[in-house]
């Protein structure tokens, strides 16, 4: 009797796995480094979310702390023509004195208020000692084709005490803007479109209050937002598909090689081969060269079991027949 031909199974050398011819095998393999790949990945975007996370919450924190607190005189957070704003004091609020000067104000493009597009109107205020501080005065609306040719209110026309939440300058723009306006509050960039050479701190203002007001007022600038966003959520979620990954991927290669050591599995090119014994006894219907002449229709014999075959027709007839002349 033939011996049944047996599935590749992977073997070890060294304590590696051999998976050459165990298709099952690198099918798990391709699985697990699949989700290890994703994983990474997914694990990078979380950490991602949550750098964002901890920026914002600094942020917030810095305008709880800073953007109610008293006021304090200017000269104590800028010291002097050209200071830079120290990061902890952004928001802080500054008293300052001096005079707009209403000719040299410039018009803030592409900031809309609460989704009102609009204007902002930065204006020059001169101290005594010719430094000069720029002030967001607040916003106006803006007309229906936005050229800027809108109504601005006139500043107070002599000294005037300012009361600003302290902001650091801008990047400069790229863009282009139409004369007397500017893309971004950087202090070099509206001090030029204004016409102004004086000195200038690397800072600017947003209007609290003016004393005396002026006659008529600009609207209002609005808080800044506290919002923390949805960035804590995504680095969970990323996380989440992290671990996920792993154990949807880990079954499924695990799947795979139940599947392919299982009798009849994938693992190997073809199942096991009925063997077929030698004929005994006549009428096997077996040919010279070992092939059978068995019924195509009929199942193939189970290995152990005795097969039984049915009569032929010519055997029949004589059955027959003996028992009638019996």
């Amino acid at each position: 009797m033939t011996a049944a031909p047996t599935s590749p199974a992977p073997t070890s050398e060294g304590g590696r796995v051999r998976l050459r011819g165990n298709p099952a095998a690198r099918r798990a393999v391709g699985l697990l480094v699949l989700a290890v790949v994703l994983a990474v990945a997914c694990v990078f975007l979380g950490r991602w979310q949550w750098h964002r996370h901890v920026a914002r919450d600094a942020a917030i924190r810095l305008v709880e702390q800073n953007y109610e607190a008293g006021p304090v005189p200017l000269a104590e957070l800028l010291p002097d023509a050209g200071a830079t704003l120290d990061p902890s004091d952004v928001w802080r609020q500054a008293t300052v004195t001096g005079t707009y000067d209403a000719d040299a104000a410039v018009l803030l493009r592409n900031r809309p208020v609460d989704g009102q597009p609009g204007f902002h109107v930065l204006v020059p205020l001169v101290q005594d000692d010719g430094t000069v501080l720029v002030v967001d005065r607040g916003w106006v609306a803006w007309d229906r084709d936005a050229s800027g040719e809108v109504d601005v209110p006139q500043p107070p026309p002599s000294e005037v005490e300012v009361t600003v939440h302290l902001r650091p300058d801008e990047p400069a723009s790229t863009r282009e803007a139409p004369a007397g306006q500017v893309q971004a509050v950087n202090v070099a960039q509206v001090l030029a479109a204004g016409g102004v050479t004086a000195p200038s701190y690397a800072a600017y203002g947003g209007a609290v209050a003016e004393a005396p007001a002026a006659a008529t007022t600009l609207g209002a600038l609005p808080a800044p937002s506290t919002d923390p966003g949805s960035h804590l959520s995504y680095a969970f979620q990323w996380w989440t598909f992290a671990a996920g990954s792993l154990v949807a991927f880990t079954w499924l290669a695990r799947r795979e090689l139940l599947e392919g050591a299982a009798p009849g599995g994938s693992s190997g090119p073809a199942g096991p081969v009925e063997p077929v014994g030698p004929a005994e006894g006549p009428g096997t219907g077996t040919s010279a060269g070992g092939a059978t002449d068995r019924d195509p229709g009929r199942p193939a014999a189970q290995p152990g079991r005795a097969r039984r075959r049915r009569p032929s027709d010519e055997e029949t007839e004589d059955a027959l027949i003996d028992s009638q002349l019996g």
